[in-house]
């Protein structure tokens, strides 16, 4: 699972010009479920999400987490991130999953951060999606839960 986060003031997403998720100061997460993803997966991200320290303390020192902030997540999902540049012009999608396991797994990510208490908002599956996002920082991070210790 690779996810692009990045700290934010605001975001927001619209499908057919109608917005459908948006918040104030958190993270706005663009994630894409790769081929072979699990809960495990989820739960590493989850977990990452709310506790990574990449929001600023009084000193301007990255020290603080999403929940020390007590931020929201916009949640959207991009398999365009799994996407392969490797070869030819045209990008390849085979390390995607299939949209029924991409699907499961990204809306996995969104209860278990809902249950975990941080407020998520996010935007529609598979849908054409226009995101609007004011950066804060800039600070952007990438995830990837191949990453994650054994």
């Amino acid at each position: 699972m690779k996810a692009i986060v990045q700290r934010v003031t605001s975001a927001s997403v619209e499908v057919d010009g109608t917005v459908v998720g948006q918040i104030g100061t958190g993270l706005l997460v663009l994630v894409g479920v790769a081929k072979g993803d699990e809960k495990a997966d989820c739960r590493y991200l989850v977990e990452k999400l709310r506790t990574f320290r990449i929001f600023s303390d009084e000193q301007g020192k990255m020290n603080r987490s999403l929940v020390d902030v007590g931020g929201a997540v916009l949640l959207v999902s991009q398999f365009t991130l799994l996407g392969s540049t490797v070869n030819g012009r045209r990008p390849s999608f085979d390390g995607a999953a299939p949209p029924d396991v991409a699907k499961r797994l990204y809306e996995q990510v969104a209860a278990d951060l809902r249950a975990a208490g941080t407020p998520v908002e996010t935007g529609v599956f598979a849908a054409h999606m226009q995101v609007a996002l004011v950066n804060d920082g800039p600070v952007t991070f990438v995830l990837d839960s191949c990453d994650k210790p054994s």
